[in-house]
């Protein structure tokens, strides 16, 4: 029915983890838990650490955890609370809030590399200039545009995908409100031109921001490699690892979720796969940037020998 702004649907049923054996979902849960909270654990200790000691990059690495921390409590409290119940209903309300700040935090997440590329460009290629290309004022403002960039993507999706009508089953084969999985449930002439123009709302700001990174690092590489010294390379490059790390987790879980070979796919392989990006790569994060940031990384432990020989003196 064109032209009407409403859906006959007024709640959704997120199938997630249903086809689950059912003695398997209280070690599944126990699991996914504990993962939870290390994330939340992991990411709020590098906020004290960086706001209580001055780091090189400390907004960034405020912002990251920030979004880290966000994007899992959108998800991961509700995915566990089904996994513990049977009734595992989501009101229409709650799925369009739950995709938008999902959106929101897991694309400023992903302007907020691109930036960190951005920035390791200008410390190895143009150190002279870093004070002044990099300076406070310019990161807060390249802070604020990821997370505008995020919220006007995640708005965007979001409008464009519950202005549908959804006329069909309100089973969502997800285990949040995933915008794919929803715009199979929606029905009415201009739904195939409407999948195009949100696939490309979400693939274009990725694509790109993988390209400025890419293009971040040849220019990197390009320079590393003038360096005369084997010590040197290894020295100018140490202070990006951590960062190209995130990179490789971050687009590669997503990568395998959205350009996995279509076919049959069991129930059980489709769920665990979407837990990888929602649920183990902010898992990944604070371990890889507290283990790969020697910065970071020395930060944490002087902190913690401080107020341990506090605590024993």
């Amino acid at each position: 029915m064109p032209g009407q702004n409403y859906s006959t649907t007024s709640k959704f049923i997120l199938f997630g983890f249903s086809a689950f054996p059912q003695q398997l979902l209280p070690a599944v849960f126990l699991l996914y838990l504990l993962m939870y909270l290390f994330t939340l654990v992991g990411n709020l200790l590098i906020l004290a650490t960086v706001t209580e000691r001055r780091l090189h990059k400390p907004m960034y690495l405020c912002a990251l955890s920030i979004a880290e921390i966000l994007f899992t409590i959108v998800i991961t409290p509700r995915m566990l609370g089904d996994l513990l119940s049977t009734h595992h209903s989501i009101t229409f309300v709650a799925c369009a809030t739950q995709m938008f700040f999902s959106f929101m935090f897991g694309y400023a997440h992903s302007f907020l590399l691109m930036v960190m590329g951005y920035d390791c460009y200008v410390a190895i290629c143009h150190p002279l200039h870093y004070n002044v290309l990099m300076s406070p004022t310019a990161c807060s403002h390249l802070v604020a545009w990821s997370w505008a960039g995020g919220s006007v993507t995640g708005m965007i999706v979001t409008l464009i995908v519950f202005h549908l009508t959804f006329c069909e089953s309100n089973v969502i084969h997800h285990i949040l409100c995933h915008v794919f999985s929803l715009l199979k449930l929606a029905c009415g002439d201009k739904t195939g031109s409407v999948t195009m123009g949100v696939i490309l709302v979400c693939v274009i700001p990725l694509i790109g921001c993988l390209s400025l990174i890419i293009l971040s690092y040849v220019f990197i590489v390009a320079t590393i490699l003038r360096i005369p010294s084997p010590e040197g390379w290894h020295k100018t490059f140490s202070t990006c690892v951590s960062h190209l790390t995130m990179v490789v987790v971050h687009y590669g879980f997503a990568s395998m979720i959205y350009l996995k070979p279509k076919g049959p796919h069991s129930v059980y392989s489709d769920t665990l796969m979407s837990t990888t990006y929602t649920v183990f790569t902010p898992f990944l994060s604070p371990i890889i940037f507290s283990l790969r940031n020697k910065e970071l990384k020395n930060a944490i432990n002087k902190s913690f020998y401080r107020k341990f020989c506090l605590q024993n003196s």
